[in-house]
């Protein structure tokens, strides 16, 4: 596909500022809702987010480096933008679907690309219960907190948390406790794409536990229900031979 149409979006840092003014100036700037792709010009935070507001017109997006984080970006260049665009490989994602219960009763629903994480969000380490597919799998986990991470996210949160890499291709999700207490030396799981993860916050009023889809924050979580939602599509896009595949396994050997 020849992509003639875009939408640019950035960052509120001066440099993506820079870059938004002089790229409108030089293609014009196409309505979002007439556009056939979308250049994103920050960092990972900004193509994570334009990624979610654009899902429904399952636009893809092209990011350029303007931030300090830019794992899913491409490096920036003034240069030859559309030959970029239109020689770009694409990647597809889909998200984890977060649903999270509230000590209060409430409900909040949520989309992650990279990864749904809890954390306690009091002095004392939170105790989880962890189901799979409705299995119970761990009795007892005594943490600062857990997360669930999509292979495309496994190099964020995840790596920093001593979880492991996957292939952007591999149909698993990453399980990956933090600190873990005890079992002391439980370095977390790798399940199938399809299985449902539920974590079960024990002494939820004594020991708060906060979650994130991303950067979609709940506070005072009872219990937690994440799953990959294979209806939802996110398309990036990266100059050949960067892609996310190359990155993965580059990170690996960094």
């Amino acid at each position: 596909m020849a992509f003639k149409n875009i939408h640019f979006v950035a960052s509120s840092v001066p440099l993506a500022r820079e870059a938004l003014a002089k790229f409108s100036h030089r293609f014009g700037q196409t309505p979002a809702d007439k556009a056939d792709v979308v250049v994103a010009l920050g960092g990972d935070g900004l193509i994570l987010s334009t990624l979610q507001k654009f899902q429904s017109r399952n636009l893809p997006v092209y990011g350029m480096n303007r931030g300090t984080v830019g794992f899913l970006m491409n490096t920036y260049s003034d240069d030859s933008l559309l030959d970029r665009l239109n020689a770009a490989e694409e990647a597809v994602i889909n998200p984890l679907r977060m649903f999270a219960t509230q000590t209060n009763g409430d409900s909040v629903e949520a989309l992650a690309i990279n990864e749904v994480s809890l954390i306690r969000s009091g002095p004392q380490a939170a105790r989880l219960r962890i189901l799979i597919d409705g299995r119970e799998r761990m009795a007892e986990l005594v943490c600062d907190g857990a997360l669930v991470s999509t292979p495309a996210g496994s190099t964020a949160y995840n790596y920093s948390a001593h979880g492991p890499i996957l292939p952007i291709r591999a149909d698993v999700l990453a399980l990956t406790p933090m600190a873990a207490f005890r079992p002391r030396r439980w370095r977390g799981a790798i399940l199938p794409r399809e299985a449902k993860v539920t974590f079960e916050v024990l002494e939820a009023e004594k020991r708060p536990v906060s979650a994130a889809a991303d950067s979609a924050e709940v506070r005072d979580v009872l219990r937690l229900d994440i799953a990959s939602d294979s209806t939802i599509e996110h398309r990036i896009l990266f100059d050949p031979g960067h892609g996310l595949e190359e990155r993965l396994i580059r990170e690996q050997f960094a």
